[in-house]
């Protein structure tokens, strides 16, 4: 009697030593299991590609978001006359953005269509950007400003909800991570832009930086995976799953299966829903459901102290450190060792501060993207209180020298031959500074996307809604800080400043 094709054998022993066996049987084993590993190669090149293309729609999309706030920043010296005090375009670069975030959950009504959110972004920051280069007055250059925070503002609100809309908790981390490596980018590539383009001016400059917008809806349209796509990546995993074999005899004998390693399947969180034309994971039906005004404060009160407390500090701090303190941390010109060769010139600091922050922000806004564990939520108050202690040594260092040695710390004239130690301390503080910001955010709206998984029907259109209302919710608590340390850092640089001159230290005055 020949072998029962419906016992699961080992490889070893599926087919006997036996001459009665038929060739056909080796025929149709052999087809078999290339049909299935061909199968799962397939399917796996397709989750791959799919994943690819999410991250990189994600990082474009928090590059864009970010580059034109960066690039104002930068241009501020530009843009307003010598007598109006940089301050405000700092404070029209952020306030609108954060009132777009406060406002716009609260008030917005139904399912998010994200086709029309991107449209909008696109056309109002390509305006903004437009008035700024072709105005030659304050008042309209402010009004392009503050164009384009609201545009950044809403961007941020819209792609953090857009993570939250993915199929599965992979594909969301994924997305998340994406994003918060493309906004840490986007203070890199913001400063350098301008860098290169400042020599065309305003007009030519921000002109060209004019088109930055308009790939908002191109990797919109052409990057952004659709919702099958990213749907059939958690069904891939079910491949590898072992089949219990049927005990109809009318069935087909399954032959001998060789199978990959079983893979759990992915929870999905997002309900299954029937997409718009174009197909994109996040775009959904409009549906009479909604979170009324009094669950959206229910759904709003525990985020306060647990997630938006210690972001708005965390920004606060940074802030104050980067507008108020590090303008003030300015040495004696070193003469040796490599701070020689960074620094030529009194006003070579500043913009080194600055590089140096962005680069850590980088790089600790793409932890998730690397692979790296996320920050436990009881420790996530951690990063504001090391943030903390960063600004107070910077402060201390700023107003009393606290890390200089006693011939560089005034009122000592400092000597011409050497370096002062404390410049590689505040270089490591301002290390330091930017791994706190940066941790501090991919860490927060990890949580967030993630709070009352428990509790919500994760297959209801309304516990949708409520991710949305709370990542949405949290992500004014950044823009927040920002405001209030922009109204901390103008005072604060200046007093730094005039307590380093009756000490006998000038060169913050002569920049």
């Amino acid at each position: 009697m020949g072998p029962d094709l419906h016992e699961r054998r080992p490889l070893h022993e599926a087919i006997p030593d036996d001459s009665s066996v038929d060739e056909d049987d080796v025929d149709d084993f052999i087809a078999a299991n290339e049909g299935l590993n061909g199968m799962n190669k397939t399917h796996s090149s397709s989750s791959r590609h799919a994943r690819k293309r999410l991250f990189g729609a994600f990082m474009i999309f928090g590059l864009l978001n970010n580059v034109l706030y960066v690039i104002i920043l930068s241009a501020a010296l530009d843009l307003v006359s010598s007598s109006t005090p940089k301050g405000l375009v700092a404070l029209f670069n952020i306030f609108p953005a954060l009132l777009t975030k406060v406002v716009w959950p609260l008030v917005s009504i139904g399912k998010i269509r994200y086709t029309r959110r991107v449209g909008v972004c696109t056309c109002v920051s390509w305006l903004g950007i437009m008035t700024i280069a072709f105005s030659n007055s304050l008042a309209p250059r402010l009004l392009g400003i503050s164009m384009a925070s609201l545009s950044s503002g809403l961007g941020e609100l819209t792609f953090l909800q857009m993570t939250t809309t993915l199929p599965t908790r992979s594909t969301s981390k994924t997305a998340l991570g994406a994003w918060s490596s493309g906004t840490g980018f986007a203070g890199i590539a913001g400063a350098g832009i301008w860098w290169l383009l400042r020599g065309l001016g305003v007009k030519g400059g921000l002109g060209l930086s004019s088109i930055l917008p308009l790939f908002f809806p191109i990797t919109y349209k052409f990057l952004l995976p659709s919702h099958q796509e990213l749907g059939s990546m958690s069904s891939d995993s079910n491949l590898g799953e072992y089949q219990p074999v049927s005990n109809n005899d009318d069935a087909v004998p399954p032959s001998i299966y060789i199978t990959p390693p079983s893979q759990d399947p992915i929870p999905q969180l997002a309900p299954s829903i029937e997409p718009e034309d174009d197909s994109k994971p996040s775009l959904q039906i409009h549906h009479k459901i909604h979170l009324s005004t009094k669950e959206k404060l229910d759904l709003l009160k525990p985020l306060v102290l647990r997630y938006m407390v210690p972001l708005c500090a965390v920004y606060v701090e940074e802030y104050v450190i980067n507008s108020g303190v590090a303008p003030t941390l300015v040495f004696p010109l070193p003469t040796s060792g490599i701070w020689s060769k960074l620094f030529k010139s009194p006003r070579d600091y500043y913009p080194f501060w600055s590089l140096t922050y962005q680069t850590f922000v980088f790089l600790s806004r793409s932890s998730l993207s690397l692979s790296f564990p996320p920050i436990p939520l009881t420790l996530l108050p951690l990063p504001s209180i090391i943030q903390f202690l960063v600004l107070s040594s910077l402060y201390l260092q700023a107003r009393h020298f606290i890390f200089s040695t006693s011939s560089y710390t005034p009122p000592n004239v400092p000597p011409t031959e050497g370096v002062d130690r404390s410049i590689s301390i505040v270089f490591l503080l301002i290390c330091i500074e930017g791994l706190c910001g940066g941790l501090a955010y991919v860490n927060t709206f990890y949580h967030v996307a993630r709070e009352g998984e428990n509790e919500d029907d994760d297959n209801s259109e309304k516990g949708g809604m409520q991710r949305e209302f709370r990542i949405g919710a949290v992500g004014a608590a950044d823009s927040t800080g920002i405001l209030f340390a922009s109204l901390i850092s103008m005072p604060l640089e200046l007093s730094l400043c005039n307590s380093q001159i009756e000490q006998g230290r000038t060169m913050c005055r002569d920049l």
